[in-house]
This record gives structure tokens, C-alpha cells and sequence, in this order.
């Protein structure tokens, strides 16, 4: 059973694009821990403008901190660690986790046994992973949410 984990993004957008902004820094750190720790990722975004924000914020990363990422589609034929995609197929192969920006569910979510979601600082986008929460209920899959207000991440 796939185990999903909501992060409840803190206070600190003024805005919907900034609040947009914070939770792409945030998924580009987690798929940055979790290339460190040697696992294959997955980021789905809803479309092809936000997997190319991504991309591009991914490249920005310290040198020293580089994150092998491509574009689904791109990149070496095995693919790189991190894969961004948009489109309803998924992963070109098999990845240990998911790190969805975009707006539903994607159906191929239930291949992978972690996922990671997010509750942006804003009342519309509160709305939509609202209804996330419940899409992924529906599925079958183990819901848990961290609050980052009151429990910051500590990547060490």
C-alpha cells in the first residue's frame, strides 16, 4: 500500500505565485534528499510550463549539490535520477517516489510506495489538496501530514 505525505507548507507566501514558488523550492530540496539517499523520483507537475520551472529550478542548485534530473523524454536512455513529466503515462520506469505539484491525483500514483503532496499557503490551492487528500483516501492510500510550521524539515 502506497504511504502519502502531505507537507503543510508554512505562512510565509504573500501570494499565490509566491506561495507557488515556496512549495517548488521545497520539492526540488526533497527530490535533491532523496537523489542523496540513492532513490529514483518522480516529479509530476500539471503541465509542461511548471515541469519546465521546475527543470530550470532544479539547474540552479549549488554546483557542489547538482541534481541529475531530465525532462521525461530527455536525457540518457536509463534515465536520470530525477525525472519531471506531465503527462498521464507517468515515469518511464520504475521510481521509488512520487512528488506531485499538479492539481488531481495522477492515476499511476498507486505504482509507487511513497508520495509526497502539498497544502499550499493559499485558500484555492488549500481547496485543491483538499480534494487530493481525498482522491488519494479514495485509492487506498496510508495519509499522513506534516505541518512545517510547528515541524520544520531537517535534512541532516
Amino acid at each position: 500500500m502506497p504511504n502519502a505525505l502531505f507537507y503543510v507548507m508554512p505562512a510565509e507566501a504573500n501570494s499565490s505565485t509566491e506561495a507557488t514558488e515556496q512549495v517548488h523550492r521545497l520539492a526540488c530540496e526533497l527530490a535533491q534528499n532523496a537523489f542523496v539517499n540513492q532513490q529514483l523520483v518522480y516529479v509530476h507537475t500539471r503541465d509542461r510550463e511548471q515541469a519546465y520551472a521546475v527543470d530550470e529550478l532544479l539547474w540552479q542548485f549549488e554546483p557542489n549539490s547538482f541534481v541529475p534530473h531530465n525532462l521525461k523524454g530527455e536525457g540518457p536512455v536509463t534515465g536520470a535520477p530525477v525525472e519531471i513529466g506531465f503527462d498521464t503515462l507517468g515515469p518511464n520506469k520504475n521510481r521509488h517516489l512520487l512528488i506531485n505539484l499538479a492539481d488531481q491525483v495522477p492515476s499511476f500514483a498507486v505504482n509507487f510506495g511513497q508520495i509526497i503532496d502539498f497544502v499550499a499557503n493559499d485558500a484555492g490551492f488549500k481547496a485543491i489538496a483538499r480534494d487530493r487528500y481525498r482522491q488519494y483516501k479514495s485509492l487506498g492510500v496510508a495519509l499522513n501530514t506534516q505541518d512545517l510550521a510547528t515541524q520544520p524539515l531537517n535534512f541532516v
